[in-house]
């Protein structure tokens, strides 16, 4: 086959305009001179752009980050840390270093092979998809052209040579990158083969077809089985095939010829649903379904019928239906010709030992109807070998994080009360192992649960200490209690370590609905995550001889933590309020080397700064806030501010933020540019009181502002969103402090909105507020005089301050009539106030027309009351005062 190549030679490829400025950005000498600073305006905000870092080269000598514009194709960037030679890829997606000084990247339809020693870049059109086997340093890609079809490439990059094999239309790169399964079709054949990457000559079949199709492929977590289904071109699955590489052994499971699928059962070929293989290779699982049923009997009416004594609500029963998550489960023991079913219609959510030995096995909807987020649940263990189901936990608190299983599976794990507790699944006990710490594991973590567990990130190698975390520090502790050791010392000095997350690691992996946790080697060094009380960030190095070594740590946003198999050297990203995010390299013992620096325009523009406020509450309670200051400020100049609130604000203190438009809220760039303070302070929102509570912190927070005197107090707005939304609306029914405010998408009638259903969900909303976000303690039957004292509606008719109010006229997540709620109410009272509502829209603003016009009303609002600009049209027409009979 003949490639469709080019080769460029330059360090730079300039293919996108938008890359070919901001590299001239960063390399044109004139911007070496000085020049006047400018007021930062709309016209200028689409320079800004974000970075993130990709991946690091295997010799540590290169890095590849991606700069994302918000009106322009986002770009990959390849640059050596040394002497910042960069390359550069338009569209770029996720790039691949390879072992052997290329890097490999897919853009469309082609795939760029820069050569990072020559300088040479290689095209390679018409590609579907690639990956590279680092073990055998392959690069596999599927081909397609008109006149051949699909063509599997697989290719050494060092030596230049390559196999191709015709007709392969997927395939699928074995965990650790030993082999390829293959999907092959020739005209009306249909054919499934394995090729070992160390042998790419020999081609072994594992299944052909003449009236099947292959899907539903899956590898064994180290790539020693697979397994895939064939099914007919109507989807019907027909077998399950499973294959033992080393042994050479293929089993089928013939669906028709096993008593197991009779009564219209099948195996499930949804992706939602995946095939898993056991560790020792002699199970495997699969989800099931019934076959359609064909009807053409036609329903006399399409009423709903919504039951009082429903477990759950007609919608949420249709939702569950169609979207259950945990469908019924089989495990197939190919060498015993074995089918057992694991769990039931009354036990339909499980998780799964690594051997398949044991299952969990419990019910969301046990104590239904129940009005919480996660209702309790009665929870069995199921020895699959015997088929014997123990009942361990009756009516347990659930949280999707825990309980959840040892990464041997020799523990169940779940939280109690205060504690941390073990299930031993062979000896059949239980043990506290937290009780006598003296240490809590509880507290706030985040914005939704007043109180949850600090976490448990996993265990250590072999089950044997289980690592968990108090508000400051990790701990490992044996399951048997008798041995515990507090790793790190931030208790001492008020830093709060936390194991790093993997880089390029995505979300979290489950299997069915159990959580699976990691498995730490506590012999080698650890990377944590550091925060301090003061907002400090940084990265540590753990190890047993040494405990915790900074790497960095300061007055700075610090994050993606990047680094290859070595561990040598660190990579991440840093950033301020006033610095936008540059990345950094640096080893234990070496100085940090900047090697990118985002937004360089940034210092041809005025720009504010951030300062850590700390105040206390009416109770004594010492909290904290970020004050972003004016650009350009002036201390001669008393200033108007903007109080933005939610619950939890402060960690914005070193968070950077391009200038622009927002979905939701207003940019504290854009306002400070605007020549105002932003403030964000810490609330705590205590049990029963959370309008109440939220009054007193922003009260307390603002008022400490003052005290500076920077700001101007007659001067001074709020402004919250969702929950924020609901607080600023209490407030203003409180206090004066405040001469104008926007609400927007928050509840403003806690007993209407207690009493709503979520519209896509079909969930009623009242799980928020007993022991959640709204944290009432009770139901509005039991405590009405508390939902009445917490209610914007309630007190409205006490508002003296002029409000806009927004929502999303499509909002899913809050009721969009809790905002006309409250405007109606203001209306009839005569109040200075206007409503926006965004049509098709939800909770936050998705169009970008939509977004720039909330910006700019926003704007506008407070420059009408907190600058006295009265020429702003739209403000003065609606506020205007009209009579109220």
């Amino acid at each position: 086959m003949n490639f469709t190549k080019s080769y460029t030679k330059s360090s730079f490829v300039y293919s996108n305009p938008i890359a070919f400025i901001f590299l001239a950005l960063l390399t044109c000498p004139l911007y070496g001179q000085v020049k006047p600073k400018a007021n930062l305006t709309p016209s200028v905000y689409h320079l800004w752009h974000s970075a993130r870092l990709d991946r690091v080269s295997p010799d540590e000598n290169w890095a590849s980050y991606k700069v994302l514009y918000e009106n322009s194709k986002d770009t990959l960037f390849v640059r050596n840390i040394h002497n910042n030679s960069t390359y550069v890829f338009p569209a770029g997606g996720q790039g691949i270093f390879t072992n052997n000084s290329f890097f490999v990247c897919q853009s469309g339809s082609q795939i760029a092979i820069q050569n990072l020693k020559t300088g040479n870049r290689e095209m390679i059109t018409g590609i579907k998809e690639f990956a590279y086997s680092k073990e055998t340093d392959r690069l596999i890609a599927i081909r397609s052209s008109k006149e051949q079809g699909e063509t599997l490439i697989i290719r050494s990059l060092i030596k230049s040579n390559s196999k191709e094999i015709a007709d392969v239309r997927n395939f699928k790169l074995s965990p650790k990158g030993h082999h390829l399964l293959l999907e092959i079709k020739r005209h009306t054949t249909n054919e499934i083969a394995l090729v070992d990457l160390k042998k790419i000559n020999e081609k072994k079949q594992l299944a052909i077809d003449t009236a099947n199709q292959f899907d539903n492929f899956t590898w064994q977590k180290n790539g020693e089985a697979l397994a895939f289904v064939s099914q007919s071109g109507e989807q019907e699955i027909k077998s399950l095939v499973y294959y033992i590489i080393a042994a050479n052994k293929r089993y089928e499971l013939v669906l028709a010829a096993n008593s197991y699928f009779s009564n219209n059962l099948s195996i499930s070929g949804r992706a939602t649903t995946p095939i898993e293989i056991s560790d020792d290779l002699q199970r495997i699982t699969f989800s099931l379904q019934n076959k359609p049923v064909i009807s053409n009997s036609k329903p006399k009416s399409n009423v709903e019928v919504w039951n009082m004594n429903d477990k759950l609500t007609f919608k949420k029963n249709m939702n569950y239906v169609n979207y259950n998550l945990v469908p019924p489960v089989a495990m197939w023991i190919p060498n015993l010709d074995q089918i057992i079913q694991i769990n039931s219609e009354e036990l339909p959510d499980l998780m799964i030992t690594r051997n398949f030995d044991y299952a969990v096995l419990s019910s969301p909807s046990a104590y239904a109807p129940q009005f919480e987020q996660y209702g309790p649940r009665d929870f069995y263990i199921k020895d699959l070998k015997t088929q014997q189901k123990t009942l361990i936990l009756k009516k347990h608190p659930y949280d999707p994080r825990y309980p959840n299983l040892s990464p041997d599976g020799k523990y169940f794990v779940y939280f109690k009360g205060k504690d941390w507790w073990v299930y031993d699944i062979s000896a059949k006990t239980h043990l506290n192992l937290t009780i006598s710490l003296g240490e809590s594991f509880k507290g706030k973590t985040d914005g939704w649960v007043p109180e949850s567990a600090f976490g448990n990130p996993g265990w250590s190698i072999g089950d044997k200490e289980i690592i968990l975390y108090d508000q400051y520090d990790i701990w490992a502790i044996t399951p048997d209690g008798k041995s515990f050791r507090r790793l790190t010392k931030g208790r001492e000095l008020g830093i709060t370590y936390r194991i790093a997350r993997e880089p390029n690691k995505v979300g979290q992996n489950v299997v069915f609905s159990g959580l699976v946790v990691d498995a730490f080697d506590l012999s080698k060094d650890l990377f944590l995550l550091a925060r301090g009380k003061d907002e400090k960030t940084g990265y540590y190095r753990w190890n047993v001889k040494t405990a915790e070594q900074q790497i960095i740590y300061g007055n700075s946003k610090v994050d993606d933590l990047n680094y290859n198999g070595s561990r040598k050297k660190i990579f991440f990203s840093e950033q301020k309020f006033d610095l936008s995010p540059r990345l950094v390299s640096t080893t234990h013992s070496s100085t940090p080397k900047v090697f990118f620096e985002s937004n360089p325009q940034q210092k041809d523009y005025f720009w504010g700064k951030s300062e850590l406020i700390t105040y206390q509450n009416s109770k004594g309670v010492a909290l904290k806030g970020a004050l972003f200051y004016p650009a350009n400020y002036d201390p001669k100049i008393k200033y108007p501010m903007v109080v933005d609130i939610y619950e939890l604000k402060s960690s914005n203190l070193h968070k950077y933020e391009n200038p622009g438009y927002e979905t939701s809220s207003i940019n504290p760039s854009v306002l400070n540019s605007q020549g105002y303070f932003v403030f964000m302070p810490d609330i705590q929102l205590l049990e029963g009181s959370p309008g109440v509570s939220a009054t007193d912190c922003v009260i307390a927070s603002t008022k400490k502002v003052i005290e500076k005197g920077v700001v101007d107090p007659s001067r001074i707005g709020l402004v919250g969103h969702s929950l924020g939304g609901y607080e600023t609306a209490f407030i203003i029914t409180q206090t004066n402090l405040f001469a104008t405010a926007i609400a927007s998408g928050g509840i403003t009638d806690l007993i209407s909105f207690y009493h709503t259903i979520n519209p896509y969900t079909g969930e009623p909303d009242m799980w928020r507020f007993k022991n959640q976000q709204w944290n009432m303690g009770g139901s509005p039957y039991e405590l009405p005089e508390l939902y009445k004292a917490n209610s914007p509606i309630a007190h409205v008719q006490n508002v003296q301050t002029p409000v806009l109010l927004w929502t999303g006229k499509s909002d899913s997540q809050v009721d969009p009539h809790q905002t006309m709620e409250f405007y109606l109410a203001l209306r009839r009272l005569g109040k200075k106030g206007i409503m926006l509502q965004y049509p098709n829209e939800g909770h936050a603003l998705l169009d970008s027309e939509n977004r720039k016009d909330l910006t700019n009303r926003m704007l506008d609002w407070f420059n009408y009351f907190l600058k006295d600009d009265k020429s702003i049209e739209w403000i003065a027409k609606g506020t205007a005062p009209v009579p109220v009979n």
